[in-house]
């Protein structure tokens, strides 16, 4: 009898130009995964939501997730604050935009 031999797999993430971590081949986002999980997604829903990663790619990046979570949390933290800093800048850049609404409406023909 023999013995079949389990070879230990890579978690299919990697980590773009911009220092994302991406599902797969796909352009999906771990965190995107890791959140829609956490609301209460299935594996199968979140395939749904985003059908350019596969099932065993999603079942995969929430394994590493959960056995990882503390990593996985300062990753997202730190996703958190870089997309709080670009808000922000774009915000402020942008100056008051309060009034753009009433001023388009009041161009506009009738």
């Amino acid at each position: 009898m023999s013995v079949p031999v389990i070879e230990p797999e890579t978690p299919p993430l990697r980590v773009d130009d911009t220092g994302a971590i991406r599902v797969g081949a796909s352009r999906v986002l771990l965190e995107l995964v890791v959140h829609a999980f956490e609301d209460g997604a299935t594996p199968e829903a979140i395939v749904q939501r985003y059908p350019t990663v596969t099932l065993p790619e999603v079942y995969a990046a929430i394994s590493y997730y959960l056995r990882h979570r503390e990593q996985v949390g300062r990753y997202l933290a730190t996703r958190e604050k870089i997309a709080r800093e670009v808000r922000d800048k774009i915000n402020s850049s942008q100056g008051d935009l309060s009034d753009v609404r009433s001023r388009l409406l009041a161009r506009s023909p009738r």
